[in-house]
């Protein structure tokens, strides 16, 4: 951070000088001016002793050094030095050579033939090499270095050797270089060893015989420890006479640990934030901490008692307590949670809060409980004094949620209930979000989600598994029954077929009776292989049997050939009734999955006690990150876009614009709409009206006003699709489809057309550059995530979601052709539509000319793009604008033009669709489309 800091103090000190010149010229006067009366005699001495003394102090500190033993922290400051004398030659060379005439004026006097030295040589040095060993950090030390450095400071401006600017520019020099080298070579270790932890126990008064360091809480998810890295390393003492200590020892380290987390809270966050600064000294942390733990025992708490202390040389101090022998609630199993020590909790709360006292810790590891059962309160020390309703409310959210992860809810709800009564609990209700939270509580509820997640994705795997399964086993035992039946009906048939014709022979030649005796004993079988089937009229409605006989026994009887199931083919369900069916399995499962994460728990519970609590959560962050960003991204995509067309006559090129080819730019971007909603709808497989899609995507130009050009429309068409319809998880697989589908069509797309203009052998692009240069960074990036542990888990997890949703849902839209080729018609018809809109825009002040191929278009096209789809600004403001220029630029397109087409081609792409598309927002909002 410092490193950082010395870096810009100079870049603003070299700012300073090289556009208010006339204040630097007006500041060295008044110096000049006011040094004039002093004595020369007390110059020359000024001078002799600062020249003498900037050699000896550094020298006298490292014999102190390394009489102590030691050398490392020398080392580093020769190091820093060298490096600190390299960068002020460099320095130096470019102010005399490079540096435009004001910074050189600042940093430097004419002195005879020549120039005064901009930096000096000797000066940042003994600067780099003081900071890195540390000598700021010993007060006696300290006040030797500034008072070298004001007395050769007063010699040399006096004498005319430098500027003050000059002065503050080596003295930042050597600062920032001293920080950059321990930075990268490392601080060297400040922790007090054992021998100085004892040590200073006999100072105060105590006959230590043992410390043995305590281990580090677990959090309870994998075993590493939870916000201890500033609260003190902590032993177990044990003393020749009397019960064992605890200690807790705070050094510098220590106290810098999370200075990046708790600026960021307190630049964030509204006024909730400790009062206490971002970095304190060592004697403020141990200030702050024995006062809260005597107000905490003053307030009746429970606490530990600070009965000693005292300063472990310049970097470390510790706090002595009475040994408390208790256990925390995290290492605690659930049984030994009793309600009692919920309860116990609760009113250790009340009591600190009776007194205004916030502890602003209440995690697992800060509550103790002893073997009898009474509950402690540790960890005061991010406690707060006189604090606000605002915090000690969030003190009860945080605990209820403390509890309620080891508990439940019910039992947290309730044993808070039973100590602070029902209006306590319920106003802390808008505080009860994630960002009120500790840290460790945040990480863990996350860890939670996921694997609440994971439980309802594996439950609705199983059901749509076990779905399938069934219609298989079904359809399955089906086409068995069916061929058997079907078997058997065939043997049955062929059975009566002979003996039918074997009777009717007989009955013709015994005669009349003898035939309908015959025909009688042949319908027998017949009647009984058909069993059950209706027996068949005559033409005239008499039964059958009243034929003649010789008709009955010349007639075969009839063999129907078997349908449907009894000829083996089960009829199948229809494919749309098995997608209702699948999709009914899947919410069944998903509803009975479905899991209430804890805050919600607890704010049920809370509400059915007081259902007239207020819920809604209170705005705790001053300024998302996401907002951060945004605006200082903004701000430098608008400082290069302003930058581009400054020099522009705008008015004077839209007023000479062909605007037939204006009209025509509108029509592609018109067009684009239509292909947006192709390419949606082409990645999923239910029914949705194409009409109503084309106006949501007209509703995406004012959503994507306001957020990212890669969010806004990703949330809308999720939102549009299940409202139309389709299940969320499907809808967010679809949405994701066709953004991955898009992704991978704009990168071989933007290859495929950098390699077209590099066979047009352009000289202003160099295709085959573009595509190596593109090729390689693809190849850096991947080993840069593989070779990072935290990148890649971050990108093996993203990828696993990726895989379990969007991948099966493309794999579904595999099998509809016809949705294939209408998504991937979209793609290429949505980059079409802006190609051509961008050509239509630069013909319009081109005198209806184009000085690019289309090739080379595309490419400047795609890569503006991408760049806006990455930038957080909304829409991509700035970035497209300035990536399309520049590129338009570089390819050969004139500047005036360039920025003209590129302002057109925004405002009709961008900006003009604003009000159709809130309209149609609206319109979409009214109909319970979004």
């Amino acid at each position: 951070m410092r490193f950082l800091g010395g870096i810009l103090a100079i870049a603003v000190l070299l700012a300073i000088a090289a556009f208010a010149q006339g204040t630097t010229t007006g500041l060295e006067h008044d110096i000049s001016k006011g040094t004039e009366q002093a004595p020369v005699l007390l110059v020359k001495l000024a001078g002799l002793v600062s020249s003498i003394a900037v050699l000896l102090v550094p020298i006298a500190f490292a014999i102190e050094r390394l009489i102590k033993r030691d050398g490392l922290r020398i080392a580093d400051g020769v190091l820093a030095a060298v490096l600190a004398h390299g960068i002020t030659l460099a320095t130096d060379l470019w102010v005399a050579q490079a540096a435009p005439d004001s910074i050189q004026e600042a940093l430097t006097r004419s002195q005879g033939s020549g120039l005064t030295d901009p930096v000096h040589g000797y000066l940042a040095p003994v600067i780099a090499y003081m900071t890195a060993v540390g000598m700021a950090r010993r007060p006696r030390w300290r006040v030797v270095l500034w008072v070298v450095l004001l007395l050769d400071a007063f010699a040399m401006l006096v004498g005319g050797y430098t500027t003050p600017f000059s002065i503050i520019l080596t003295v930042l020099l050597g600062w920032t270089v001293a920080y950059g080298t321990l930075y990268a070579v490392g601080s060297p270790n400040v922790r007090p060893t054992g021998q100085t932890l004892l040590a200073g126990l006999r100072h105060v008064g105590f006959r230590p015989v043992t410390a043995m360091r305590t281990e580090d809480v677990p959090d309870g998810t994998d075993g590493g420890p939870v916000e201890q890295g500033d609260r003190g390393r902590r032993y177990l003492v044990t003393l020749e006479d009397g019960p064992p200590l605890d200690v807790t020892v705070v050094d510098r380290e220590q106290q810098a640990h999370g200075f990046f987390y708790r600026l960021w809270r307190r630049l964030t966050l509204r006024s909730i934030t400790t009062r206490r600064s971002s970095l304190q000294s060592l004697r403020q942390a141990l200030e702050q901490e024995a006062l809260l733990a005597y107000a905490a025992i003053a307030a009746g708490a429970n606490a530990p008692k600070l009965i000693a202390t005292s300063e472990l040389g310049p970097d470390a101090v510790m706090l002595v307590y009475e040994h408390l022998g208790g256990r925390s609630l995290d290492s605690l199993e659930d049984s030994e949670i009793t309600d009692d020590v919920v309860r116990g909790a609760w009113r250790q709360v009340t009591s600190l809060q009776s007194r205004r006292i916030a502890h602003r810790r209440l995690t697992g590891d800060a509550i103790l409980v002893d073997r009898s059962g009474k509950v402690i309160l540790t960890d005061l020390r991010g406690g707060e004094i006189a604090a606000g309703d605002l915090v000690l409310r969030m003190d009860v959210a945080q605990l209820l949620v403390t509890m309620g992860l080891r508990v439940g809810a019910e039992r947290a709800v309730s044993g808070a209930l039973e100590v602070l009564g029902p209006d306590a609990v319920a106003d802390c209700l808008p505080l009860l979000q994630p960002i009120a939270l500790s840290r460790s509580t945040r990480a863990t509820l996350r860890r939670l989600a996921r694997e609440r997640a994971e439980r309802e994705r594996e439950a609705v795997l199983k059901a749509s598994a076990a779905a399938r399964r069934a219609r298989a086993e079904a359809s399955a035992q089906a086409h068995g029954t069916a061929t058997e039946e079907s078997a058997t009906g065939t043997e049955t048939a062929r059975a009566t077929t002979d003996t039918g014709q074997d009777t009717g022979r007989a009955g013709a030649e015994a005669g009349p009776d003898t035939g309908r005796t015959a025909e009688a004993a042949g319908a027998a079988p017949d009647t009984a292989g058909t069993a059950g089937a209706p027996e068949p009229a005559a033409a005239d409605g008499r039964p059958e049997d009243s034929r003649t006989p010789a008709a009955v026994a010349a007639r075969p009887p009839a063999v129907t050939a078997p349908t449907g199931p009894a000829a083996g083919h089960p009829a199948k369900p229809a494919p749309h009734a098995e997608r209702r069916a699948d999709k009914r399995a899947v919410e069944e499962a998903l509803d009975a999955a479905r899991e209430e994460d804890l805050l919600t728990q607890i704010r049920h519970q809370v509400l059915l006690i007081r259902p007239q609590a207020p819920v809604e959560p209170v705005r705790l962050e001053r300024i998302r990150p996401r907002t951060l960003v945004s605006l200082i991204a903004g701000a430098v995509a608008a400082y290069f876009l302003l930058s581009q067309i400054a020099g522009n006559n705008l008015g004077a090129d839209f007023s000479s614009a062909h605007w037939v080819w204006v009209a025509v730019a509108a029509a592609f971007s018109a067009l684009s709409y239509v292909a947006a909603a192709m390419s949606l709808l082409g990645f999923v497989p239910e029914r949705v009206p194409f009409p109503r899609t084309v106006i949501a995507q007209v509703a995406g130009s004012f959503v994507k006003i306001v957020a990212p050009a890669a969010v806004g429309g990703v949330a809308l068409n999720t939102r549009f699709l299940q409202r139309s319809g389709v299940r969320p998880g499907l809808a967010v697989a679809s949405v994701g489809a066709a953004q991955l589908f898009g992704l991978g069509a704009h990168i071989l797309l933007l290859l495929t057309f950098g390699y077209l203009t590099g066979t047009e052998k352009t000289p202003s692009l160099s295709p085959s550059r573009t595509v190596i240069a593109g090729l390689l960074t693809v190849a850096v990036l991947v080993l840069v995530v593989t070779a990072i542990p935290f990148l890649r888990k971050f990108v093996s997890t993203r990828l696993r979601s990726l895989f379990a949703g969007v991948v099966p849902r493309m794999l579904d839209v595999l099998q509809r052709p016809v949705k294939l080729l209408t998504g991937i018609g979209g793609q290429l018809l949505l980059t079409f539509a802006f190609v051509m809109c961008l050509d239509a825009s630069i013909r319009a002040f081109n005198d209806g000319s184009q000085p690019l191929s289309y090739a080379s278009l595309a490419v400047v096209f795609l890569a503006g793009n991408a760049l806006g789809s990455a930038a957080p600004t909304p829409g991509g403001v700035g970035a497209v604008e300035g990536a399309l220029i520049l590129g338009l630029i570089a390819a050969g397109v004139p500047k005036d033009v360039a920025t003209a087409a590129v302002l057109l081609y925004r405002i009709l792409t961008l900006w003009l669709p604003v009000l159709p598309g809130w309209l149609a927002f609206s319109s979409l909002s009214r109909k319970g489309a979004l």
